[in-house]
């Protein structure tokens, strides 16, 4: 799929991680994670996602704020939502993204949520019915748990 622009600093902050970490030493100001950190971190949270990938491997440049994602998906679907999982988090800005699908299948459109925006009220820009909010939530499980808990700035899958 290629290169992706993401909000940094606007996504959810991530404490997933692949294994427990230590609490943190007591000081006056939380030092910065380092890039391996937030590497280990991103991984940790597609796995806890449940998002089927074979192969998977994160890295992350602090430099860039950049996350390359490689690894095999059964689905353009599964793809994109991976793409999304770390592209929401709010130390990244950019996805390289290097994987590959099994089998391939167009590409769901992306939309950047604005402040005020519902899933109904982008079902109904994208597909002239409020009531078809449920097709984006369900383009994005397991990112979304609920169809409420959208924030500015998050990108959704917006399928055709």
């Amino acid at each position: 799929m290629g290169l992706f622009d993401f909000v940094k600093g606007i996504g959810k902050k991530n404490t997933a991680s692949a294994e427990p970490q230590p609490a943190p030493a007591a000081s006056t100001t939380p030092a910065e994670p380092s890039a391996q950190e937030i590497a280990n971190k991103l991984l940790g949270h597609i796995k806890a996602l449940g998002l089927p990938v074979t192969g998977l491997s994160v890295t992350y440049n602090g430099s860039s704020d950049l996350a390359t994602i490689k690894g095999q998906v059964q689905s353009q679907a599964d793809r994109e939502k991976i793409v999304l999982a770390v592209g929401n988090i709010d130390h990244v800005a950019k996805v390289d993204d290097q994987m590959t699908v099994v089998t391939p299948a167009p590409e769901s459109k992306f939309y950047t949520v604005k402040s005020g925006d519902t899933l109904s009220r982008i079902a109904k820009e994208y597909y002239g019915d409020v009531n078809q909010y449920n097709k984006i939530f369900e383009a994005n499980r397991p990112l979304l748990k609920d169809a409420d808990d959208i924030f500015p700035g998050q990108v959704l899958r917006i399928p055709a």
